[in-house]
């Protein structure tokens, strides 16, 4: 399956910072590293106001420029290349027109051209991640001329597991990427510079928690460590 990916442009669109390492950080790391692919991420919203009663950007604003700093040592580690940064409210992405968001997705996707896009799994109990997803697929109608062959969801550790036991969407995976132990090192790495996003064991987003995810995915293939992945539309 990666090779189809081999020197392609890769889309990597998320609600949060940090949401582009906790479910595929290592696909990117691997995916930079040995099959030259350019790789953008481009995060939604700002991650940080929710914290707070009401929303106040001036009474968050370090938080906001530290969590801002994180995000490009994040992303010097795990390796990809390019970056769009936008401030949608954290958790709030139900209060605003979900054009918006699709418009802002479809103007990087002018941008860039990416034939790939990985985005959140719309089952997430966060509501901005269920936004995400629809922008998505939605910006990536399959029209004629539309560029983006290929849309994969992946889970997001603390949100995809923790969504309700009946709700019918459930993240079922059909697609694996095996992580070496430097992938998942890169990952674990890359997670540290988020002071406001690490928590300690046994939270899901812990770097124990995370290394045992990607054993429990290994497992399921017959490997040391892998990521899983929802395969939504392949065209070719």
């Amino acid at each position: 399956m990666l090779e189809l990916l081999r020197n392609k442009k890769i889309l990597v669109v998320v609600a949060h910072p940090d949401d582009e390492l906790l479910g595929i950080g290592g696909t990117i790391n691997r995916l930079v590293q040995e099959y030259d692919c350019l790789v953008k991420v481009l995060i939604l919203g700002e991650g940080i106001t929710s914290r707070e009663p009401i929303r106040n950007t001036e009474k968050c604003c370090l938080e906001l420029e530290q969590h801002k700093k994180n995000i490009f040592q994040a992303k010097s580690t795990i390796g990809y290349q390019e970056i769009s940064i936008y401030d949608f409210p954290d958790n709030r992405f139900d209060s605003i027109d979900i054009l918006d968001i699709i418009k802002i997705i479809e103007k990087e996707k002018q941008d860039f051209k990416p034939e790939i896009i990985f985005t959140h799994h719309g089952g997430d109990l966060n509501i901005d991640h269920q936004r995400t997803y629809d922008a998505v697929v939605t910006a990536c109608r399959p029209l004629e001329n539309e560029l983006v062959k290929m849309i994969v969801c992946f889970e997001t550790p603390s949100c995809t597991e923790w969504r309700s036991s009946a709700d019918p969407k459930h993240f079922t995976p059909n697609m694996f990427v095996e992580l070496s132990q430097g992938n998942l090192q890169a990952k674990l790495k890359s997670m540290e510079a988020y002071k406001y996003e690490k928590r300690n064991y046994p939270h899901p987003r812990s770097a124990e928690a995370l290394t045992i995810l990607a054993q429990r995915w290994g497992i399921v293939i017959g490997r040391k460590y892998a990521e899983a992945f929802m395969l939504i539309r392949l065209i070719s």
